[in-house]
């Protein structure tokens, strides 16, 4: 997630001071991503530097210096809603480095790692269906706002992920079953340092 782009398309409605861009933030995506005020203000400092947001001319009643963007921020924004997120470049997937690794290494018990991390992903997958409950319910509620609406569909996209995982974990599971069938099947990288077949075979299927 993008903080700079969030803090940006939060700015093009009105001016805000940093603790409000930050509350604006989380209760737009039901505090999933959660910030910090020094996180905000390095990003708008970066923002002001690069000519996106500049400070206004006067603190408002309380004190507070507030933000506002400038054409080139309203141009940033604009091109972020009208553009696609690039998914070209592989993420760096900590769990799928993780599995690679226990895969091509010797003595470690690839199974149970694969079986502790699917004890967590079911347990985070409860925890999220309560959300999506409660999420859901304030959507039905006659005094539901767009923020509950985002809220639960950041809840939902949340929950997609973790159903994905697990159905992953029960292919790596069912992957290593059959190279243990198979004995002779190559387990580590090749000499070339390509991954081999069986490598391939466990981490390649999508999530």
């Amino acid at each position: 997630m993008s903080v700079k782009l969030g803090l940006l398309a939060l700015l093009a409605e009105q001016s805000m001071y940093g603790a409000q861009l930050r509350s604006e933030f989380e209760a737009r995506t039901g505090g999933t991503w959660p910030l910090n005020v020094g996180q905000v203000y390095t990003t708008l400092a970066r923002l002001e530097r690069d000519g996106m947001v500049e400070q206004e001319s006067a603190p408002d009643e309380e004190g507070r210096i507030l933000y506002h963007l400038t054409d080139l921020g309203m141009t940033e924004v604009m091109a972020w809603w009208q553009t696609p997120v690039d998914r070209d470049e592989t993420p760096r997937d900590e769990l799928v480095i993780k599995l690679a690794l226990a895969v091509t290494t010797p003595g470690v018990d690839v199974r149970a790692v694969v079986q502790t991390q699917r004890t967590a992903t079911l347990k985070q997958l409860r925890d999220l269906t309560r959300l999506k409950m409660q999420a859901s319910d304030r959507q039905a509620s006659d005094s539901a706002t767009n923020n509950d609406l985002a809220w639960l569909l950041v809840v939902e996209n949340l929950i997609f992920g973790a159903e994905s995982e697990v159905r992953w974990l029960d292919h790596v599971e069912s992957s290593l079953a059959r190279a243990a069938a198979y004995p002779h099947q190559p387990t580590a990288a090749t000499s070339d340092g390509t991954a081999s077949e069986a490598t391939t075979g466990l981490l390649g299927a999508e999530k």
